[in-house]
């Protein structure tokens, strides 16, 4: 059979091996991380607004439907599409193109110059013939013979001129008011050609600077980084500590509890063994006195001179010892197995265990000085890393073409927008002038027919000279005079800004709103060597400019749509482990042990193993306790010694009566002296015997589980720390690699569609078709529209107000009667001689 020590170790240890593979199941605290919460959002400097290429959008305006009108019409005039073939030959072989091929495609504008031509014969010519015959006072006279249905011809012709006059009106205003917008907009518009140019320049020419500054940039991560690393040690020793607290600290306050009942069970069985022996020792001594004292008290009851005496003899006779603790158990074997205990402080133990756990995260900043150290080196190699992202940039060998072609392209276009400017200058003078003209013609038909309605107002007799209805019919024909004069230039004006915008709107705009230009470009063949654009700008030899234009719209970056020596793939340089692989595996690598805490030392094991051996359960406390019911004397000594003193006052014989006080004095002295003392002990054994009661069936089982405990918390102390450790390191270095994508993907988003992004290319070539269709054509194509509306409503304007001037006029027939021939047979018709 094994002795007890051996199975009592067995147990223990088999429980601290089950409490242990529980914590490895089960590790301390949450997987979640405590590092502070996750990467916060990094702030970048933006490196290069100020030289972006505005993006330039259609401005909504009152005057769109008139612009969306002009546009119907264009479309009706010119249906055809691009001509592909006939702008093929133009531009590779111009000697080549046929006029019958030009006037095919623009048969709809030799139309419209036919109509010009006779436009402008047919109305000077017309002006003439209106003048011999108003010098023969053929045209423009006199009404010739009243008739009652002149005064509704006359409101009729009245109502169709100021209806034309207010068509003219509007037209002329529209004219006006996109003239003015022409000119408003030529001017930015030319200035734009040469600063968007300029622009794209200093965006290639500047690539290299940006791509530098955006890896200067690191420097954001990098502080950031390194200011985490400062609080990184004390966060690991603060969060080990803080996760593992409980544990220890519970099995620190059980330790502390069975050091407590060591200390306590030992003084309380030393004053258990001690006060038996000392009850036992006084019983012994008490005995003879006690046997003596009721045999003298028996004697002196039991004689005849003892008055009533006979009731007090049975208990007299009883008087005798009661508990005897002699024959409880001894607990000298229990004391000798505790003898020489505690011979270790388990003050000091405690004090100590919970110093070097709380040191935890003072030795996590000691131990991880070194590899912190090293994580800031390898950040300042990982600058020298980042910057290979600049050193390996390919753009600045390849983007000289693209340069040099802006270059003679701002230089090309120059005397060309310094004409167009000087022609928008004649243009506009020349329609202001014109539409000048067309107020003064609207000015003499408002004037007069006001002149001439007030003078027929005031005129008594038709065949009466009346001066202001005479000068309201010279109003309207200097009207005339001017529309015969004038009309030409109007129709040539017309026709030109409509042969020029036309050809805008239909050959250039509309084709570059559906991609036909592209098409059109990307076509092999249709452009001369001298104007292959892949070429001169070094664009991809598998690509087109519909391609790159999409690309560049969608925000691709100019590597991408260049040709290069060999392909250069901004993702894979910017791939976070290119960058971070030394970096985390110098966080993968590290490992230290920071939970290495004794809490119990061996010879404090081996003093609550002697505590749990040394039998004290064993011992027999309800022995005690069945002593401890029985009182020190059977008879209660003050009670019998009252009685006797009772019995003293109903005494006639003196000496019996002084027997009788002197017993009762003996036996309160028995009581006083002896009695009470013992009474003491048995009382203060009784508080030990409860204790030890209470503790000795609960002793194995707590000493067994705090040693398991204890052994337990010292094992996974270290795995737990180093699981918390992993954990946390884990934590940081995701923290930290968002950092790095972070900054990762900032580079490759601000190079791609801002410092080398081929975008401002796209925008550009947008910008340019706003400026032109939007901002330029449709005001150009309104002016000479509402222009045209002008001179066409001038010929009905020149017949009523040459038609109206008859009837400003006195008559030269005045018709007396109101009735007819045939209603009046016997009216003699009078001769009136009418003034010429």
């Amino acid at each position: 059979r094994s002795p007890p020590g051996s199975l009592l170790t067995a147990e223990a240890m088999r429980a601290a091996g089950l409490l242990l593979a529980w914590a490895l199941l089960h590790p301390a605290g949450t997987q979640q991380c405590h590092l502070a919460g996750p990467g916060g959002v990094l702030r970048f400097t933006d490196t290069h607004a100020e030289i972006r290429v505005p993006a330039l959008h259609r401005v909504p305006s009152s005057l769109d439907p008139l612009y969306g009108l002009v546009r119907r019409c264009l479309d009706l005039i010119q249906q055809n599409p691009l001509p592909t073939e006939l702008l093929r030959a133009a531009l590779n072989d111009p000697s080549s193109v046929r006029t019958s091929q030009v006037v095919q495609y623009e048969l709809g504008y030799v139309v419209c110059a036919a109509v010009a031509l006779l436009f402008t014969v047919a109305v000077p010519v017309a002006g003439m013939c209106f003048c011999y015959c108003r010098s023969r006072r053929r045209c423009g006279g006199r009404l010739r013979a009243h008739r009652r249905s002149l005064g509704c011809r006359r409101h009729c012709l009245l109502a169709c001129l100021s209806l034309t006059s207010l068509v003219i009106l509007i037209s002329v205003i529209c004219a006006l008011v996109t003239s003015q917008r022409v000119k408003g907009q030529m001017e930015p518009g030319l200035g734009a050609v040469p600063a968007t140019l300029r622009t794209l320049r200093q965006h290639i020419a500047n690539v290299p600077q940006g791509v530098q500054m955006v890896v200067d940039q690191f420097e954001v991560p990098r502080q950031q980084i390194n200011s985490d690393l400062g609080g990184l040690s004390r966060s690991v020793g603060v969060s080990i500590h803080a996760q593992l607290k409980a544990m220890t600290y519970a099995a620190l306050a059980d330790l502390q509890d069975r050091a407590g009942d060591l200390q306590t069970s030992l003084h309380h069985l030393q004053i258990l063994d001690k006060t038996s022996r000392a009850l036992a020792s006084a019983r012994a001594e008490l005995e003879p006195v006690l046997r003596e004292q009721r045999r003298r008290v028996v004697t002196l009851l039991d004689d005849p001179r003892c008055t009533s005496c006979a009731s007090v003899l049975g208990r007299a006779q009883s008087l005798e010892l009661g508990a005897d603790y002699g024959k409880v158990p001894s607990v000298e074997k229990v004391l000798k197995a505790l003898a020489g205990l505690p011979r270790s402080d388990f003050a000091e133990m405690i004090r100590q265990g919970n110093g070097t756990f709380n040191s935890i995260p003072e030795l996590a900043v000691e131990r991880m000085a070194q590899v912190i150290q090293d994580l800031r080196d390898e950040m300042a190699h990982m600058t020298e890393k980042v910057q290979s992202i600049a050193n390996g940039f390919p753009l600045p060998d390849y983007t000289r073409p693209v340069s040099e072609a802006l270059v003679k392209a701002e230089d090309r276009s120059q005397p060309y927008l310094r004409e167009v400017e000087r022609f928008e200058q004649y243009r506009w003078i020349a329609g202001t002038v014109l539409c000048s003209i067309i107020l003064l013609i609207l000015t003499c038909n408002v004037v007069g027919m006001a002149l001439g309605s007030y003078g027929l107002s005031k005129r008594e007799d038709p065949s009466d000279y009346e001066c202001r209805g005479e000068a309201g019919a010279k109003f309207l024909l200097v009207g005339v005079g001017l529309a015969f004069l004038f009309s030409w230039l109007l129709v040539l004006l017309v026709f030109a800004t409509f042969l020029v915008g036309g050809n805008i709107q239909t050959l250039v705009c509309r084709n570059w709103v559906n991609q036909e230009i592209y098409k059109f470009i990307d076509t092999p063949g249709n452009l001369p060597p001298s104007m292959n654009l892949t070429r001169q700008l070094n664009l991809r030899r598998d690509s087109n400019l519909s391609a790159v234009y999409r690309e560049c719209k969608s925000g691709a970056g100019l590597w991408e749509v260049l040709q290069l020596e060999r392909s250069y793939d901004l993702d894979e340089h910017l791939r976070t482990p290119k960058y971070t692989a030394d970096f985390q595996k110098l966080l993968a690598d590290f490992t230290a042990r920071l939970g290495d805490v004794r809490l119990l030392r061996s010879e404090g094991r081996q003093d609550l193993e002697s505590f749990a051996r040394s039998g004290m359960d064993e011992v027999d406390y309800g022995r005690f306790q069945e002593e401890m019911k029985n009182p020190v004397v059977q008879t209660s000594l003050p009670g019998l010694a009252r009685s006797l003193e009772g019995l003293q006052k109903m005494q006639r014989n003196g000496t019996v009566a002084g027997r009788l006080a002197a017993e009762a004095q003996a036996l309160w002295q028995i009581q006083n002296s002896t009695v009470q003392s013992q009474e003491a002990l048995v009382a203060k054994l009784g508080e030990s015997v409860q204790y030890l009661s209470r503790l000795a069936p609960h002793l194995q089982e707590r000493v067994k589980t705090t040693l398991a405990t204890t052994a337990s918390v010292e094992a996974r102390l270290p795995v737990q720390a180093q699981q918390i450790l992993r954990q946390e390191i884990g934590c940081f270095t995701r923290k930290e690699l968002r950092y790095f994508t972070q900054y990762l993907n900032w580079v490759g988003q601000t190079l791609r569609e801002d410092v080398a992004s081929c975008q401002p290319l796209a925008t550009a070539l947008d910008n340019g078709r706003v400026i032109l269709c939007d901002r330029i054509a449709d005001p150009w194509n309104a002016f000479w529209f509402s222009l045209g509306c002008c001179t066409f409503f001038l010929i009905p304007n020149i017949i009523f107000a040459i038609r109206l001037t008859k009837h400003f006029r006195p008559i030269r027939n005045r018709l007396i009667s109101t009735g007819s021939e045939e209603t009046c047979p016997f009216h003699i018709p009078r001769v009136t001689a009418l003034k010429l």
